[in-house]
């Protein structure tokens, strides 16, 4: 008998999918104090969390039966990853519950914006008959342009697609072909900005993300755009969009997340052209039925033996293996996340390759932790060790897996290697005696340098005095540099240079490196 422990509420029509369960038994006791959860989960094969239970390692610290932990939603903030899997845990959530569900309340603000539907509902109310005031547009003929072709983003640019307007989306991570297949037309951002006649958002709060549209990215664009945002707040910076509201510089807009949560302090309130909605993004019915019942059979099919879906960390493997093979992860991991935000382009094929030893891991595995990184970046919709493989052949990205018998330095080495429609670039790393992440070489440039959250990747004329003029800038703007390593092309009179810093670095201080006299590239990445 398979026994699931509840620890937070689920709905009824959550609770009766267990009770017709044959095999599979429960306990529902929501509330209970970390102590007493642990002792509870001594005897349990699963566990069901919503977001009211915070799974910290004292609370598995006593269980040696448990397989799965459940989140019937989205988010798995609550639940410590690392412990889960160091005892051989699968995690998962439920990512898909709301796509439709938002996908829809993005529709309703674009056909609500445009046809000034609740401010002629005001209107009336208030007893007034101005029809000429309340003129709207078609969307027929009309350009939407989507960013992020997600789960969320491409249902969207289908249900569109049928009112007869134009479709066109930037997603770094989806291929030309593969959006053409969906009727998508894809560009680089800053293009489709200025086609555009109306913008959604559909891609996760990121530190490249966040203020992707301001004030300069507005002034490039349609004077009768519109733009709505059901993805996250401060995606839009929400200051330049009432400027530009306030003046006529965009015609409407329409959000229904915000930078801050409720936005009651927000000058948008002010204005009479915006159509604000209190996230209400998965607030339906339905969304809210799918994550109890959802989560329900991907943790009865797991127990039992079947498909194990939706998992945040690696599906069932042996506790001692995973542990010995763990920094290889990690490592493959963050080679994967550098490399993709150093590359420029839509991503058309990935490779990692192996040499040594470590080959004689299971690399499929090590590959998945390497896709996981390269899509970290811009899978709004949540990467795994699980949905890595699909999402990434979603996009139409080929990932290709080698072994190699060339000797070097390094009795393991791992390299990463994406090819996008624009250029093709690499990273190499291996890991240190202590099994700590090392990049040692970036292209052609040799170095050695421990990957750090904050990173700048810089490409200079091989000439004195650009560590020194960085350096000077990064000082001036109270960044402070932890390391720093450079490789040098002699053939090409080029070097590179990684600066490891301990803050995240503004975009502003990127922008004055990159207008440094010799300076061919920089890139700042987070890991």
């Amino acid at each position: 008998m398979q026994k699931i422990f509840i620890s937070d509420k689920l709905s009824d029509d959550a609770l009766k999918l267990l009770e017709n369960e044959k095999g599979v038994e429960y306990t529902m006791k929501p509330g209970l104090s970390e102590d007493d959860l642990a002792e509870e989960l001594k005897n349990y094969d699963a566990l069901i969390i919503r977001s009211g239970t915070t799974v910290t390692p004292k609370v598995l610290s006593k269980t040696t039966r448990l397989k799965i932990i459940g989140r019937a939603g989205v988010g798995v903030d609550n639940v410590d990853i690392q412990t889960a899997s160091q005892k051989g845990i699968i995690v998962m959530n439920t990512p898909d519950a709301n796509t439709l569900s938002t996908c829809e309340q993005t529709i309703a603000l674009i056909m609500a914006t445009a046809r000034n539907t609740p401010q002629a509902y005001m209107s009336l109310k208030a007893k007034k008959w101005d029809r000429s005031k309340l003129t709207g547009i078609e969307l027929y003929g009309k350009t939407l342009g989507v960013v992020g072709l997600g789960r969320i983003g491409a249902e969207v640019a289908k249900r569109m697609a049928s009112f007869g307007m134009k479709i066109i989306g930037y997603d770094p991570f989806v291929t030309k072909e593969k959006a053409e297949s969906m009727g998508i037309e894809v560009m680089e951002l800053a293009e489709l900005f200025k086609q555009a006649d109306i913008i959604t958002i559909h891609v996760p709060k990121t530190k490249d993300t966040k203020d992707l549209i301001g004030k300069a990215q507005i002034d490039t664009m349609k004077k009768n755009v519109i733009l709505i945002n059901c993805a996250r707040g401060g995606i839009i910076n929400e200051q330049a969009l009432y400027e530009a509201l306030k003046s006529g510089r965009v015609q409407k807009a329409a959000l229904d997340v915000f930078d801050k949560e409720p936005p009651f302090d927000s000058p948008l309130l002010e204005l009479d052209n915006i159509v604000l909605t209190p996230h209400l993004g998965a607030s339906t019915v339905e969304a809210q039925e799918k994550v109890g019942t959802g989560i329900i059979e991907q943790v009865v099919e797991a127990l039992k033996g079947g498909m194990v879906r939706n998992a945040v960390n690696i599906p069932a493997i042996d506790p001692e293996l995973l542990k010995e093979m763990q920094p290889y992860l990690n490592l493959n991991e963050k080679l994967g996340s550098f490399v993709a935000q150093i590359v420029e382009g839509n991503i058309k094929s990935m490779t990692v390759e192996y040499s040594g030893s470590v080959t004689g891991y299971d690399l499929k595995i090590m590959t998945i932790a390497a896709i996981k990184g390269v899509l970290m970046p811009a899978a709004s919709e949540g990467v795994n060790y699980v949905n890595a493989n699909i999402l990434a052949k979603g996009r139409g990205i080929e990932v290709v897996q080698k072994t190699t018998d060339i000797k070097s330095d390094f009795p393991n080495m791992i390299s990463v290697t994406i090819e996008t429609d624009k250029e093709k670039r690499k990273v190499f790393g291996v890991l240190s005696i202590n099994k700590e992440a090392r990049i040692v070489k970036v292209d052609n440039f040799e170095m050695e340098i421990t990957p750090e959250k904050n990173m700048l990747i810089y490409k200079n004329v091989d000439k004195p005095g650009i560590i020194g003029r960085v350096g000077t800038i990064l000082g001036e703007k109270g960044v402070n540099i932890a390391s720093f390593d450079v490789g040098r092309c002699r053939e090409d009179k080029v070097a590179m240079g990684i600066i490891t810093v301990d803050s995240d670095v503004p975009k502003d201080v990127v922008e004055s490196i990159k207008n440094v006299a010799d300076i061919l590239e920089i890139k700042s990445v987070v890991l």
